[in-house]
């Protein structure tokens, strides 16, 4: 992995965290809503733009540790692919290889 790729997957790997944190505190505050907003969790350091998202699909996006959910146009095709879309987000897949293995090795729920 060279060191551009490493520093997508830390910089995904800190949103996703950031994420995890807003959903905990979703849940301890007992929010009675079926969505949350989240930060995009794309490669870019600079980015904070905010996504809103059904608490189901967080959860079902969240299950693979390859996947990220971004901002539609976020991505970067050289570490990843779109592998689903809608009108608030977009799900990107990091390429097998160093780029899948570096994402599962961040994920704090592996």
């Amino acid at each position: 992995m060279n060191e551009r790729e490493r520093k997508i997957g830390e910089n995904e790997a800190l949103y996703r965290t950031v994420n995890e944190r807003i959903e905990t505190l979703n849940q301890a505050f007992g929010t009675v809503t079926s969505t949350m907003t989240v930060v995009c969790e794309c490669g870019d350091g600079t980015c904070a733009e905010q996504i809103e998202i059904d608490i189901v699909d967080y959860e079902r996006i969240r299950s693979d540790p390859t996947l990220f959910i971004i901002v539609p146009g976020h991505e970067i095709a050289d570490v990843e692919d779109v592998v689903e879309e809608s009108e608030r987000y977009h799900v990107v897949q990091k390429h097998a290889g160093d780029p899948a293995n570096f994402a599962r090795e961040q994920d704090e729920r592996s």
